[in-house]
């Protein structure tokens, strides 16, 4: 199995919603962002996955030093040889995925998220770093393209923290700050057991609230002049704004309703997002996430 097919299956193998993303680009760019996700897979796999934190610490260890050897051109895993790869054909910045090793630790460590400037910074580790990465592959002229990065970034990981908040809490991790906790006098037990109290919902609906104001920040942000290249971003930020629409119809109660997005429905939605945005942006029409 080559390095590039094993990133490919890698991709492929785990169900997200990136790879709908992927489809329509290029050939380059398309291997580009499945070594990527690829990397973001692996470290992530360690992060929830292995429970011994020593152990997953030495993991992340290795991610570190096999990130010096991949841009050194001395690669020994197979991600790490399509990194190289990537870094000879597009900007790609060694310091942008160290930092994305920062994020997984932050998660290895179970450090508690205490303010919103502590979730501010493990979103832009995990996913507006992601995004500056992304944009690279993509291709763009304007500096400002890249707050359009992070704030997707921030739109997409605020929507799998609202996704994902039954099994987080399940495994410990609780991403919503403290501080936002204590203003609705809600515990820890309160998001293991999941029990949809009134404040329950007013803070779900504050924090889907958040993320639809990151969505549309982004959408603000992003020049004309590199619209049709980041046009893969606008894809998946419709893929991801599928989730939000569904978490706002069951009320977030996760716990009871989990969302679910068929692979079908994501090939669909990203369909139509490309067919459409190709459109709009030659009539300078509004981008819509919303299909």
């Amino acid at each position: 199995m080559t390095p590039e097919i094993y990133c490919r299956d890698k991709t492929r193998g785990s169900g997200s919603s990136f790879f709908y993303a992927f489809m329509f680009l290029p050939e380059d760019q398309r291997r580009a962002m499945m070594a990527l996700y690829a990397f973001c897979r692996e470290v992530d796999d360690v992060a929830d996955e292995v429970s011994e934190q020593h152990v997953a610490l030495a993991k992340l260890g290795f991610w570190r030093e096999e990130l010096g050897r991949a841009f050194a051109g001395k690669a020994q895993h197979p991600v790490g040889h399509e990194l190289y790869w990537c870094a000879a054909h597009f900007p790609i910045s060694e310091e942008l995925l160290l930092e994305i090793l920062d994020g997984m630790q932050t998660d290895v460590l179970g450090k508690p998220f205490v303010k919103q400037a502590d979730l501010s910074l493990y979103i832009y580790r995990v996913a507006g770093v992601v995004g500056l990465l992304s944009i690279e592959v993509f291709g763009y002229t304007q500096r400002k393209s890249r707050d359009f990065a992070t704030h997707l970034g921030e739109a997409l990981q605020l929507t799998n923290i609202l996704r994902d908040l039954a099994d987080d809490a399940a495994i410990g991790r609780i991403y919503i700050p403290q501080d936002a906790r204590s203003r609705y006098q809600l515990s820890d037990q309160a998001f293991k057991s999941g029990l949809m109290s009134e404040s329950m919902q007013q803070l779900l609906q504050e924090y889907g609230e958040k993320a639809e104001q990151a969505y549309r920040t982004a959408i603000a942000t992003l020049p004309p002049e590199d619209r049709e290249s980041l046009r893969p971003s606008i894809v998946m930020g419709a893929i991801y704004y599928t989730y939000l629409r569904r978490l706002r119809q069951n009320g977030f109660d996760v716990w009871q309703q989990p969302v679910r997005i068929l692979p079908a429905r994501k090939i669909w939605v990203a369909w139509r997002a490309w067919r459409h945005e190709r459109r709009a942006c030659k009539h300078g029409t509004p981008i819509r996430l919303e299909f």
